[in-house]
Formats: structure tokens, sequence, C-alpha cells
């Protein structure tokens, strides 16, 4: 099994512990789509890789970039 770097952090870690956005398509809300789109404008692809601290970090974001766009 190889290492390989969170895109976020630089931090290297084991090919089975790889996260990508497209984990987030499971969840409700925010819809998939728009994550993909509000991630493009911080230059994250589909298939970059994270780590798992960074890839909470991104829920997080996303989460709060939708309730703070729902409540306006």
């Amino acid at each position: 099994m190889r290492n390989i770097q969170c895109k976020k952090c630089l931090n290297k870690f084991r090919e089975k512990n790889i996260y990508t956005i497209q984990q987030f398509q499971y969840r409700k809300e925010p819809p998939y789509e728009w994550t993909k789109e509000f991630l493009n404008y911080l230059e994250i692809g589909e298939w970059d890789s994270f780590c798992e601290k960074c890839m909470m970090e991104f829920s997080k974001r996303t989460n709060d970039a939708w309730k703070n766009q729902a409540q306006k």
C-alpha cells in the first residue's frame, strides 16, 4: 500500500484512508452539485485526495456556507 498526500495540509497518509469530496454525495444537505460548485471556487476537484481531518473541515465549511445562504 502506498502513501498519498493530502492536497490541503500536505501530510502523507495510507491510501486506505483516502477521502475525496465524492463522499459528500451521500449527505442530504447541502446537495452534492452545490457542494461541488462551492469547492470548485476553492480549487478543489472531485478526485483530489484529503486526510480525514481536512475532509471534516471541508464538511463543516460547506455546511456552514449552505446554512448562511439559506438564511439570506
